[in-house]
């Protein structure tokens, strides 16, 4: 489960979603979730599932990739879904014992819910796969440079936020290794009680905590022996500039917007 979690990873390649400028792939990531969140049936999640196919073909990201990053939300799903089965009373009653009921409208929304929650963590994974840390970076710090303004430290905010994303599978790489480690000296994380496992997880979590310690403070000696002073004074060795697939781009995104909002007004499924 740990080797599966492929948030904050980046696969180089030249696609044409690689080369899109990074400001552009992150308004169409926006895009991409408000498509999600405005849909309100299954049509319109439809349109989100066509959009993120044709961005995952067009990356040549292998749709492996696009599973493997499911599999650690599982538990979220089947969550969310008893939590919509449960507590959703609306519609046709299909099974009634006791205080438990189960509705048509508690299962459409249990499914419609997990439909959009698959859709969310696979279309905004795509960001990070496609885009350097480096290049999300610059692209964060331009989006936030009005806020310079009102000294904002914008260029601070971006790298914090790139250094959090770059860290993730790091750290997973390490939790395997502490993990494997303390299996070889016979630990047992898989089975008994609920209690025990967690009782189990503390020699993981402390030289956990201990590794992502150190690695911050070899981090920050690292930059400060560069003469790292924010973003003042800085230069950048390559330029971001828009070009015409950008635009192709955003308005292909905002076609797919208004057909989401075209089928909740006429479709009732």
């Amino acid at each position: 489960m740990i080797k599966d979690i492929t948030i904050g990873q980046f696969f180089p390649g030249k696609s044409v979603i690689h080369r899109l400028d990074p400001r552009i792939k992150l308004l169409l990531t926006v895009m991409y979730i408000v498509m999600l969140f405005i849909a309100k049936s299954f049509s319109g999640l439809g349109v989100g599932i066509v959009f993120m196919l044709i961005s995952f073909l067009l990356s040549g990201i292998p749709i492996k990739m696009m599973l493997k990053s499911i599999k650690p939300i599982v538990p979220i799903i089947i969550f969310t879904g008893i939590l919509n089965l449960f507590f959703i009373s609306s519609g046709d009653v299909l099974f009634e014992w006791k205080f438990i009921k189960i509705t048509s409208g508690g299962v459409t929304t249990m499914v419609f819910m997990a439909v959009r929650i698959i859709l969310l963590i696979c279309g905004t994974s795509l960001l990070t796969y496609t885009t350097s840390p480096i290049t999300l970076t610059d692209a964060i710090e331009r989006i936030l440079s009005p806020l310079k303004v009102i000294k904002s430290p914008a260029h601070e905010i971006a790298m914090m936020m790139t250094i959090a994303l770059r860290f993730i599978p790091t750290l997973i790489e390490e939790t395997d290794k502490i993990m494997s480690a303390q299996k070889a000296r016979g630990a047992d994380m898989e089975t008994g009680s609920l209690i025990k496992r967690a009782k189990a997880l503390i020699p993981i979590l402390i030289p956990l905590f201990v590794s992502a310690f150190r690695r911050a403070e070899e981090l920050a000696l690292a930059m400060e022996c560069r003469c790292y002073h924010g973003g003042e004074g800085r230069t950048r060795l390559k330029q971001l500039r828009t070009a015409p697939r950008d635009y192709i781009a955003v308005a292909i995104g905002a076609l797919f917007i208004a057909a989401v909002i075209l089928l909740n007004r006429f479709s009732p499924i």
